[in-house]
């Protein structure tokens, strides 16, 4: 059986437009340029087609985060517990929970561009979240 991670403390934001996935910014360091956030993705579903602009690392908190080709395969699961660091750049792909709500938290570090390129089913660039809109999510955040 799973264990769900207690998140009743935490408020779970959303991007327009963006489904299945809810965040919280935990620290926008803009000193050492990293971008904290823990997010959660819905159970049985997948988040909008996108790319890794920043390097990064995962730990997943709760469920299994899993990740899909741009194609629609499935290309890897991560369970609880797994750390993973990337380097900025790689494949575009899809993310999402298993069975239950995944959450895990993102570290984006060294960002001086975007960190997160949102694309559309033909690959084709839609948006761009970068260092400054993390910013100023987080300053919504906290107001």
């Amino acid at each position: 059986m799973a264990t769900k991670f207690d998140d009743s403390n935490v408020r779970w934001y959303t991007l327009e437009g963006i489904e299945d996935v809810y965040y919280h910014i935990l620290k926008v360091d803009e000193k050492n340029r990293i971008v904290d956030i823990l997010f959660k993705f819905s159970a049985d579903a997948r988040v909008i087609l996108h790319r890794h602009w920043a390097t990064y690392r995962t730990f997943i908190i709760q469920g299994e985060l899993r990740l899909y080709s741009a194609d629609g395969d499935l290309k890897e699961i991560r369970g609880v517990g797994s750390y993973v660091s990337k380097l900025a750049g790689g494949e575009p792909h899809r993310e999402g929970g298993g069975d239950q709500d995944v959450i895990a938290i993102f570290s984006n570090r060294d960002v001086e561009g975007p960190i997160y390129e949102i694309l559309d089913d033909e690959l084709k660039m839609v948006a761009i979240l970068g260092f400054n809109d993390f910013k100023a999510l987080f300053e919504a955040q906290k107001a």
